[in-house]
């Protein structure tokens, strides 16, 4: 088989591939244009003229205010989930301390217990605190991130030479000064991949919402998207399009943030 032809077919099959792979996705752009009735009938593959009645019902449901507590909530907790993992992986990674490997062995121990387990201990823990219809115990969670920190510790062990370290401390560097300058232009692939799928994870939550959350003001996207039904009627086009809606933010920050995405997680299995 010559190269130009094995290049074709390789091509070909990653053209298909992908196509199979975004069909749903325009299944479900097409979905929200139709009436919900159409939907039962068979499968549409082609737009329908129902998108104006469709927004109408999204946007009547407040839609925008949900968008809004989303988007506070997952910029909230990605910025603050890198940071505090950021600065746990840098002193796993390069100081020496006691009780060092059990704590962290204890952070590992906390990723394999399912978060279900945890959320009638956690209610509490936020009624106690007063913290219960607000919007903080939906970013908490994601601080405290243990895989967060093992995914720094892990590529900040890795990525940053310890004579890098040494020589900017030689030259007066603080242990802070070291991290800002040198530690974070490194780890700049890592921070990426971890705010990209912090933020996808934030985004998409609906357990923790549902449970913590009763005030209809502070609904996240995916509780005002069930607000589109009631007892007699659910509307799945219009639930769909605000699916459709809701998706736009994350597909825009894996576009730009893509490259960097790929290098961390080649990086981190590289290096790892």
């Amino acid at each position: 088989m010559s190269p130009k032809l094995r290049v074709l077919l390789a091509t070909s099959g990653v053209a298909f591939i992908s196509l199979l792979s975004l069909l749903p996705f325009y299944i479900m752009i097409i979905m929200g244009t139709h009436q919900n009735e159409d939907l039962f009938k068979n499968l549409v593959l082609t737009p329908g003229n129902y998108l104006l009645e469709n927004l109408k019902t999204v946007a009547e449901s407040r839609f925008d205010r949900a968008y809004w507590n989303s988007l506070i909530v997952s910029a909230t907790s990605t910025i603050l989930s890198v940071f505090v993992s950021a600065f746990a992986g840098f002193a796993f990674a390069k100081y020496h301390f006691k009780y060092k490997s059990k704590i962290f062995s204890l952070i590992l121990l906390t990723m394999m217990i399912p978060s279900q387990l945890g959320i009638v201990a956690y209610v509490i823990e936020m009624r106690y605190l007063h913290l219960s219809g607000t919007l903080i115990p939906l970013i908490l969670p994601w601080v405290a991130n243990a895989f967060g920190v093992f995914w720094m510790t892990q590529f900040i062990r890795s990525s940053v030479p310890n004579e890098v370290l040494e020589s900017a401390r030689l030259d007066g560097c603080s242990d802070y000064g070291a991290f800002f300058r040198i530690v974070v232009p490194f780890i700049a692939p890592a921070i990426t991949t971890l705010s990209l799928l912090v933020f996808l994870w934030s985004w998409n939550n609906f357990l923790l919402p549902l449970i913590m959350i009763t005030d209809p003001n502070l609904y996240t996207i995916p509780l005002s998207i069930t607000t589109l039904s009631d007892a007699y009627r659910t509307d799945l086009a219009a639930q769909i399009l605000g699916l459709t809606i809701g998706t736009l933010p994350v597909l825009v920050l894996f576009t730009i943030g893509s490259k960097s995405f790929v290098r961390g997680l080649t990086a981190g299995s590289i290096k790892g």
